[in-house]
């Protein structure tokens, strides 16, 4: 399965099955195709995860395979940015499969259509913020559900914090979005006292930013859990704001090139080029290649190992064990 964020997902509005799904297609594209519609949502579809499993092709093969399909229209992979209610932000990248063949322009429709969802139910608190390539990192552990009362502590805890300190103050927003990380403080067994001192101690002479800090220190040094089963917090709500086409076979995306038929002109050219190349012969993409087989087994020499033995003992002015000289 892949990572949070990544993984096939169904563009949905599709045909029901039919014999003649990806009868337009070439075999190896209609045989991964195939393969393809049938894996579970959530899938890693990269080329080398599938090729991984897949029982006839290799990584090259399948590479090609996977470009075919995106320019088919059965394939289209798209980058959002998504905003959750506490303020926290993130880049995701899905890859969509419709086993019906989609135009470009309905890829298009698709995508714009993205921004402005309600994606709620497809995140988590504790889940940890992105990297600059969209990939996102392994789930951070879930906090627990806070109480009432152990909110409007942790609440409070944070709003004193500036006259603790008056490099720390935080505003009313920071105090919200970080008052489910200081509950769970409190509901672990720490005191506000504690909360107190692990964001004010060992301080820089100045602090630039008072709320990154206070979040980096509540997760960093955040107490152990205690051996009880709390509670899993709600969804927080979560919302697109952007959406991005991008490249299936690359990190590029149409902020900085032209993306046409779900490819950057440079794959599309490399496409191109590979398959000119098995059509005239010069590329075999059909198979697993042999570098990816079991090695044969290995052809051994028989060797005389008494008279090799003898020979270095001969070459070392020594007597063989029979007490003769060779």
């Amino acid at each position: 399965m892949a990572k949070t964020g990544y993984g096939k997902r169904s563009a949905g509005d599709e045909d029901s099955h039919a014999e003649a799904d990806f009868a337009h297609l070439s075999p190896r594209e209609r045989d991964v195709a195939v393969f393809v519609d049938n894996l579970e949502d959530g899938h890693a579809m990269g080329y080398k995860a599938i090729a991984a499993v897949h029982p006839r092709y290799g990584q090259q093969a399948t590479r090609m395979a996977l470009k075919g399909l995106c320019d088919a229209g059965h394939l289209c992979r798209i980058r959002e940015h998504i905003t959750v209610e506490d303020n926290s932000m993130r880049w995701v990248t899905r890859t969509y499969w419709s086993r019906t063949r989609r135009s470009k322009e309905w890829w298009a429709d698709f995508a714009r259509a993205r921004k402005g969802r309600i994606v709620t139910d497809e995140y988590r608190p504790g889940l940890a913020r992105t990297d600059d390539q969209g990939v996102p990192e392994e789930p951070a552990e879930e906090a627990a559900e806070a109480t009432e009362e152990s909110g409007s502590t942790a609440y409070r805890t944070l709003a004193d914090l500036g006259e603790a300190d008056r490099r720390m103050p935080l505003s009313e927003s920071d105090c919200r979005s970080l008052e489910i990380l200081a509950a769970e403080w409190l509901s672990r067994g720490a005191t506000p006292n504690d909360i107190t001192r692990a964001l004010t101690d060992g301080l820089p002479s100045a602090v630039t930013n008072p709320g990154g800090l206070a979040r980096k220190r509540l997760e960093s040094k955040m107490p152990p859990k205690k051996a009880r089963i709390r509670q899993k917090p709600a969804p927080r709500r979560a919302r697109v704001d952007r959406v991005i086409m991008c490249c299936m076979s690359c990190d590029a995306d149409e902020r900085t090139t032209t993306i046409d038929g779900g490819m950057c002109p440079d794959c599309r050219a490399e496409y191109e080029a590979d398959l000119a190349a098995e059509a005239a012969g010069e590329l075999d993409a059909r198979y697993v290649p042999e570098t990816f087989l079991a090695d044969p087994y290995p052809v051994y020499e028989v060797v005389d190992v008494a008279r090799r033995a003898a020979e270095a003992r001969a070459a070392g002015g020594l007597r063989t064990k029979s007490g003769r000289a060779l």
